[in-house]
């Protein structure tokens, strides 16, 4: 795996592209191991993820890759499957995706790394503690939400942080670090928006009797809960649970959303595409 790559593009659509693309590997000696790719009609825009091998290197390919990104206006990137990106986790008082994360990346079934964890209350600094993690507190009110979001941007830069995952955090991100961090934001909500709002939403959906929950994980951006989706899923629920029932169906839920959406993120599985996403799983 040291020896394989992931290339993943963007660019306006035309024939000719998986041609151009599979011929630049083919004349370097380099296999197509795995290759993806979606042609968006209404967007007329093409998405493409190849897996190749084996190269000890990849920088003889910038110079034809390079010509042709300027030929077919694309956006492209290639990095070494064996790469693990560094994730910054944001947590408040509710600890399943916090726990869940962390216990995939340490088994191996997330390829992440986690250099920080940061936090605006105290309660899971014990927790970071244990797969020996920085820990940072971070209280934040109205008046310093400022200078708190701005020690997270510092974080980021000091860590080389690629993605911040928000494990149930529960505060509202500005539209200024939402723009720092453009597309390198993941969360993760309940799917009883908008229709139970505010707090315990669980017991507002018992009261209502609902029969199905699920959890939405999601690109962050100046628009709450609004961006673009990567992942849902749901499950059933009926009227013998209890709201403290609902919440743990909810928070299973939640954590596999999260967890496929962060993963999926780390492989180079997901592409940004206007207000939606393409992800190929």
């Amino acid at each position: 795996m040291s020896k394989d790559h992931i290339l993943t593009l963007s660019c306006p659509d035309k024939s000719g592209i998986v041609h151009a693309v599979t011929g630049v590997l083919a004349k370097n000696d380099l296999t197509v191991l795995d290759l993806q790719q979606f042609s968006d009609p209404e967007m007329q825009k093409f998405f493409m993820r190849v897996h190749f091998g084996h190269a000890e290197s990849t920088a003889h390919l910038n110079a034809p890759f390079g010509e042709l990104a300027a030929d077919l206006k694309m956006e492209y990137d290639i990095v070494p499957k064996s790469h693990k990106p560094k994730v910054m986790i944001l947590c408040s008082k509710i600890e399943h995706c916090l726990n869940d994360l962390l216990f995939r990346q340490k088994t191996g079934q997330l390829h992440i790394e986690v250099p920080v964890i940061v936090s605006n209350h105290p309660d899971f600094e014990a927790l970071a503690g244990t797969y020996n993690i920085p820990f940072h507190h971070l209280p934040v009110t109205k008046d310093t939400k400022t200078e708190q979001e701005k020690r997270i941007l510092e974080l980021v830069k000091e860590n080389d942080v690629d993605l911040i995952v928000l494990a149930r955090y529960m505060q509202v991100l500005s539209p200024t670090i939402c723009k720092a961090m453009s597309g390198r934001i993941i969360n993760i909500h309940h799917s009883f928006l908008p229709s139970f709002k505010g707090a315990k939403p669980y017991h507002q959906a018992y009261d209502r009797g609902v029969k199905i929950t699920g959890a939405t994980a999601h690109f962050v951006t100046a628009d709450l809960d609004e961006g673009p989706i990567i992942e849902q899923r749901v499950a059933r629920v009926d009227h013998s649970m209890s709201p403290k029932q609902l919440v743990e169906e909810g928070s299973n839920v939640e954590s596999q959303v999260l967890a496929a959406a962060v993963k999926w993120w780390s492989e180079k599985r997901v592409f940004l595409n206007g207000h939606k996403t393409v992800v190929f799983n």
